[in-house]
């Protein structure tokens, strides 16, 4: 079975799949004029620069502000793909596997700007008049209605579906039981029990606890984690430059083998780096917009900067400070891998407290992941099952179980097989791959309508350009469009009353 699993994901992630997700960010980047590094301080300063602004912390009943928005996205692409997935990337590809996360992370942040942008531009209401969006919208909106594309709904009904098998994975409990297990001897499936009994805890206490717990624990741990990265690299300054140089040049020329290092090809490094850091910042995933799609936002692109700097916090920042911590301590000939490795190149530093430090950043990591995660499928099921609320209410309480408990399920898998965390990250990327595909395809074909509410950004709050005093910001702000939505959902709540009162409710 692992061999299948490894032999799967070397063709799923093989280089057709890797151009193709390439060439679109490479055609978003540059047709965007390479927005987000060209204007780098305009995303810094209505992103980082405004946290403590009006206009990120409103919001309105059936919404979160803009900051809670990002508060739960980063907790959901911030989590243990930083500390063990960036590590196996490095023994699975090398060295160059850094530079290809770099690179995806370059370009992810037009691509999470574009999909968060247009999630929020197609948001819609349920019954309750609360807002969402997110893929599943802008493929059904944008591509069936608006663009008149009969591929909308069933690209909607398939990225929802393969987005929900992500859960496969479980939710961050193996690398916890892992990091546990090489810091102190601990069970790992006892630890991940624990864990899930945890997890299982705040999810049941509903999102917004969830989203409070993202809000309080994310900005603490992104600077933690930063700070104790910066001052292991500044200590081991002079093996920098080496580093560095590995990194470029393996990354075109794939990495030999030495010490417990077998060595990777060039398309390795691409694999293990892409699908890592796709994993990691979720650009391209579809997964931040549906959080963002309920923001209380001044304009769709002023929150596709959150997804911009999402990404950049994740992966130029966070991913950045562990692949330099393992490249810098040189642990790599050690044959470690996961959290493991990461372990032992803070461990050259800090001694055996390194392990409990890794431990609690884990934990951390892995629960704001997991709740940020949970609040993600809750919404597509419920885009899925909208029509029968009944069946949706007990489908989502049935995976409020089911989420945290295959983390027991993978762990003990692992575990019990022999199996080690590279088994582990090979079923995170065959999972991962389903909603990218469909995602990216989606972006695709809505290109033109991307860059025309780009143009209206850049015009109304850049002053690049004459503002149409006729364009709608939002999808909804035409009085037709209004219509004929207010229409469905009235539509959805006759369908949504006679399924209730079927049901004696």
């Amino acid at each position: 079975m692992g061999e299948f699993l490894n032999n799967l994901n070397n063709f799923i992630w093989g280089l057709p799949f890797i151009i193709f997700v390439m060439i679109v960010g490479l055609y978003f980047s540059a047709r965007g004029g390479f927005f987000t590094i060209a204007h780098f301080g305009h995303v810094m300063k209505q992103t980082l620069g405004s946290l403590m602004s009006k206009e990120s912390n409103t919001k309105e009943k059936g919404q979160v502000s803009p900051f809670e928005a990002v508060c739960v996205a980063i907790g959901g692409c911030v989590g243990c793909a930083n500390i063990a997935g960036v590590a196996t990337a490095m023994m699975t590809g090398g060295y160059g596997a850094i530079f290809w996360m770099w690179l995806w992370a370059f370009f992810g942040m037009m691509v999470k700007l574009v999909e968060v942008t247009l999630g929020c531009y197609y948001r819609s209401k349920n019954e309750r008049g609360e807002y969402y969006g997110g893929p599943m919208y802008y493929m059904e909106k944008g591509i069936g209605r608006e663009l008149g594309l009969k591929i909308g709904a069933p690209l909607a009904i398939l990225f929802s579906v393969f987005f929900c098998l992500q859960s496969l994975q479980g939710s961050q409990g193996f690398t916890i039981a892992e990091v546990l297990h090489a810091s102190f001897g601990f069970n790992m499936i006892v630890v991940v029990a624990i864990y899930s009994a945890v997890v299982l805890y705040l999810i049941w206490s509903g999102s917004t606890r969830a989203v409070n717990f993202a809000t309080k624990c994310v900005p603490f741990m992104c600077i933690v984690y930063l700070l104790a990265g910066i001052v292991l690299i500044v200590l081991n300054i002079e093996n920098l430059p080496t580093a560095v140089y590995n990194i470029f040049h393996d990354a075109f020329t794939g990495s030999a083998a030495f010490g417990g290092f077998l060595g990777a090809s060039v398309t390795q490094a691409m694999n293990s780096g892409v699908s890592r850091s796709m994993n990691s910042n979720e650009a391209g995933m579809g997964s931040s917009p549906l959080v963002h799609g309920s923001a209380d936002c001044v304009h769709p692109v002023r929150q596709g900067l959150w997804g911009s700097f999402e990404v950049f916090v994740d992966t130029l920042i966070i991913c950045s400070i562990t692949g330099l911590s393992v490249a810098c301590t040189g642990v790599m000939d050690t044959g470690l891998t996961g959290a493991t490795l990461t372990i032992e190149a803070y461990k050259s530093l800090f001694g055996q407290g390194a392990a409990a430090y890794i431990g609690i950043m884990a934990v951390m990591f892995g629960l704001t992941t997991t709740t940020g995660y949970f609040i993600y499928y809750q919404t597509v099921i419920g885009y899925i099952l909208r029509y029968k609320p009944v069946l949706r209410d007990r489908i989502i309480n049935i995976f409020k179980v089911y989420f945290p408990l295959m983390n027991v399920v993978v762990t003990s898998y692992i575990v019990l097989t022999g199996q080690d965390a590279t088994m582990f990250w090979t079923i995170v990327s065959l999972v991962t791959a389903g909603p990218v595909f469909f995602n990216l395809i989606a972006l695709v074909i809505l290109h033109n309508k991307f860059f025309a509410i780009f143009k209206d950004y850049l015009a109304r709050y850049m002053g690049k350009g004459k503002v149409d005093p006729n364009f709608n910001i939002f999808y909804e702000d035409d009085p037709k469009v209004a219509a004929e939505e207010e229409a469905v959902r009235e539509e959805l709540r006759k369908k949504v009353a006679a399924e209730l009162a079927a049901h004696g409710k």
